[in-house]
């Protein structure tokens, strides 16, 4: 089967297309004939080596995590799933690539594609779906009436964040630019900075959970927005203690990431505020919750460009540039061309 593949990590381009074995699975797992795949940030990360000491990948790897398509072999424990179901997963952290024309999903990661989307927008979701369920609701806990600040609003997380958080009854703030402030007003954002003419943190105040998507001085801005008792959950870092617990590191990393969290969580707690890092889990049963809300029509996807297989690092390079409206998405169908939420 045709995937592509991550031959080592560097600077240079290290990705490939290439002619591989498909894979077997084993008992508890789902073998996908993959119909599309939403791309991460992380997904342009990892092959220049920024995740090599958390993520465990054996050179070459497929690479990609998050899948919709259609299941065409089932292991003799799975029961959730039959041949013919269309799912969608993120197989994120398993070190099984979707990148492919054919991927292996565990059965607890999957969930049957939500039936008013098609694959392309199915793929969309796992990644900022789960992300900012277990962000909002499982860690977060968020409460009608709350206030949430959800930076670049736009983006991938965003688009998906705001819609979360304003169906759990929160009030969001976000940030954007011009061109994309009619965007994030019809996504739900209540206050709405434009960054490019405003500071956030001079204009926002009194929030109780920020949602750290962006790197540099953005979390440490972020605090002077936050109330007592408040939780800031960074996506992109410094990893805390507690995450290096979580993965069962050794005694070093956990010393590295204590070191490097010390600051933030001493500032944070200057603002009588927690910090933690969160590393999204692939997880199919929150993903089917997900999918009710989207059925729902309670959360729309937010696509902003479809390429073909063969465009994937073109689409890979477009995702980098950072200005994509929602997701970009990689299909193994007929292209679809460009999808902006209505």
């Amino acid at each position: 089967m045709k995937a592509l593949i991550l031959k080592r990590y560097g600077k240079s381009d290290q990705l490939a297309f290439a002619d591989i074995a498909q894979p077997s699975i084993k008992p508890n797992e789902i073998l996908v004939r993959v119909h599309a795949v939403g791309l991460n940030p992380i997904d342009n990360m990892i092959p220049k080596g920024m995740f090599k000491p958390i993520l465990q990948f054996q050179l070459p790897a497929v690479m990609g995590s998050d899948v919709a398509g259609v299941v065409v072999e089932v292991g003799s424990q799975v029961t959730r799933f039959k041949v013919g179901d269309a799912i969608f997963a993120s197989t994120f952290d398993s070190g099984n690539g979707t990148l492919a024309e054919y991927a292996v999903v565990a059965e607890h990661a999957a969930a049957l594609k939500p039936t008013n989307l098609d694959f392309a927008e199915a793929a969309s979701i796992p990644m900022v779906g789960l992300t900012a369920w277990q962000a909002l609701k499982e860690r977060g806990q968020i409460n009608p009436g709350q206030k949430v600040f959800i930076p670049a609003g736009s983006g991938g997380i965003g688009t998906f964040a705001i819609q979360l958080a304003k169906y759990l009854g929160a009030t969001v703030g976000t940030t954007t630019s011009t061109t994309n402030i009619d965007l994030v007003k019809r996504l739900g954002a209540d206050e709405i900075i434009d960054y490019k003419k405003q500071a956030f943190e001079k204009v926002l105040q009194s929030y109780d959970l920020v949602l750290g998507t962006l790197r540099g001085d953005e979390i440490k801005k972020s605090l002077q927005i936050v109330k007592p008792g408040s939780n800031v959950i960074s996506l992109v870092g410094p990893p805390d203690i507690a995450f290096a617990h979580a993965r069962g590191m050794n005694f070093l990393m956990k010393l590295v990431f204590g070191l490097l969290s010390s600051k933030i969580i001493r500032q944070a707690k200057q603002r009588a505020a927690e910090y933690s890092f969160l590393f999204v889990h692939p997880d199919g049963r929150q993903l089917a919750e997900l999918g009710k809300l989207i059925e729902a029509m309670q959360i729309l996807p937010v696509i902003d460009k479809v390429f073909t297989f063969d465009q994937t690092k073109e689409a890979l390079a477009y995702l980098e540039e950072g200005r994509a409206k929602g997701k970009v998405v990689v299909s193994m169908d007929k292209l679809q061309g460009q999808q902006i939420f209505p």
